[in-house]
This record gives C-alpha cells, structure tokens and sequence, in this order.
C-alpha cells in the first residue's frame, strides 16, 4: 500500500468509527486508562492492538527490536514509569515472536566461527561496527544465544532463543525500581497490584502462548 493510501483509509476509518460509535472519539479525547502495557517487537506483522482485538486506549505500547527490556534504556524505563505510575496500568507484559529477526541475527552470530565469547563489543551484524548502535541493542541477546549453546542453526534453536529471550526480559522487568517497588509495596503508586507476563506469539498460527512466568504483587 503506497503511503498516501494510508491517508485515505485512515479517513474511512474514522467516518466508519465516527458512525457507528458518535461518542468514541470526544471520549478518547479526554484521556486514556489503559489497562495493559505491551513491550514488544517492532516487527510489522505483530501489530498488538490488532492480534489481541484490543480497542484503542486499552493498550499503552513499546515496541523496540526483539523486544528487549534493557535495565539501562532511559526509553523503556520512561514508558514503564509512566504506564505505572501515571497511568495506572495493572499488566505489564512482555511478548516475543516466532521467527524474529533480531534472534536469528543474534543465533547467526554466536555460531560463527570467528565468534568469542565475552569478547565485547560484538558486531552481531557483521555489515555494521560493533560499535553501531543495533549491534550495541543486541549484544545482550547475543550474550544470551551463546550461553544457550544450540549447537546449529534450527528453526528449534530460534525458537528456544525467542522464548529465552522472553524469560531473561520479564526477569529484567522484576528486577526495576518501578516493579519492585510496587511489589513491595503490594500497590503501585495508585494502589493497584500489578502483574507482569511473558507471552510469545506465533506468526504461523496467529496465537500468542503463555510462557508461565507471570508475577505480582504480593
């Protein structure tokens, strides 16, 4: 679709909406209360208010490549505090995807022959240096890939990096001062529990899996 299409439907969208629903837009004017925040990957075919039939305000979304929750990311840790603290989400949920590009690259590199591990910085793609900033986004997973020891390059091995790498980023999430406070605390700061989630979703099915490492609040 050329982009100057895209103009054209989003009108047609909103008329339709505008139609069927007067009040929709005059009341997602005044505010948003999502109940989710999603921190996912910025693969197009993985679009979360579309997969998960979601009307718009009930998700508040991140999306980065290969959906990672870098502890030191003053972006993810901003979406988080905001989502939070502000907005008084009462899910926070991780989601991964079958066939990621960002994993193959990383499952590619830590099975090259000329890879060392623990040696650092890692051009995990080879066209870039290692110090460009993509390969600087991946080098934790690419840690991560080789510590797995796949062996070869599989659409199993894949899959086990994807949902890894699902586990190690909620195990990250836990681990911020947003989260843990609130789990501490029993609340966030607007006196909600919160749960955070690990979900991977399947391009081939369009189904998202439960990876079963959910926590919350106490």
């Amino acid at each position: 679709m050329p982009v100057h299409q895209l103009l054209a439907t989003n009108a047609q969208w909103a008329a339709d909406v505008a139609q069927s629903d007067p009040t929709f837009f005059p009341t997602s004017a005044q505010g948003q209360s999502p109940h989710t925040l999603w921190i996912g990957c910025a693969d197009s075919r993985v679009p979360a208010s579309v997969i998960t039939g979601a009307k718009p305000g009930e998700l508040f979304v991140h999306r980065n490549i290969a959906n990672q929750f870098h502890p030191d990311d003053k972006n993810i840790l901003s979406v988080l505090r905001y989502a939070v603290d502000h907005l008084g989400v009462e899910h926070v949920v991780i989601v991964g995807h079958s066939r990621c590009g960002g994993a193959q690259a990383c499952l590619n590199a830590a099975l090259a022959p000329n890879f060392v591990p623990g040696n650092l910085p890692i051009a995990t793609i080879e066209d870039y240096p290692a110090e460009e900033d993509i390969n600087r986004w991946l080098e934790p997973l690419t840690e991560l890939t080789a510590s797995l020891e796949l062996g070869s390059i599989s659409d199993a091995a894949l899959q086990t990096i994807v949902e890894e790498n699902v586990k190690l980023q909620v195990k990250n999430l836990s681990q911020s001062e947003v989260i843990q406070r609130a789990f501490e605390n029993g609340t966030t700061a607007l006196g909600k529990k919160v749960q955070i989630h690990g979900w991977v979703y399947d391009l081939a099915t369009g189904r998202l899996k439960d990876l079963h490492v959910s926590q919350s609040s106490k």
